[in-house]
């Protein structure tokens, strides 16, 4: 059940054929000259109209606003931590000599 199946060849006839060559003409060709590509043409110029110019000035300004709000944010979390931090030290470190009296 568990056996590999091994695929079986064809016994071998011992006759090979070898492939026909026929014998061919080397010709040289002088290649024909590049034609001479027209020039690109000029690219469109960006018009900016007062709409695109206020939509511009009003997507930048919403993204300044909301990666300001981002890192504001980061920045108070940052404080927060560090004053609850400082409160934990000072309250365990008030516990340690208030143990260290009683003693």
């Amino acid at each position: 059940m568990f056996r590999p199946k091994i695929p079986t060849m064809p016994t071998p006839t011992g006759i090979v054929t070898p492939p026909a060559v026929e014998p061919t003409a080397i010709v040289q060709h002088t290649p024909a000259p590049a034609p001479i590509a027209p020039a690109a043409p000029a690219r469109p110029t960006v018009q900016l109209t007062p709409g695109t110019a206020l939509a511009l000035v009003g997507g930048g300004t919403a993204v300044v606003l909301v990666v300001g709000a981002v890192l504001v944010s980061m920045l108070l979390a940052v404080a927060v931590t560090a004053a609850s931090v400082a409160v934990c030290a000072l309250v365990v470190r008030s516990l340690i000599s208030s143990q260290a009296k009683h003693r």
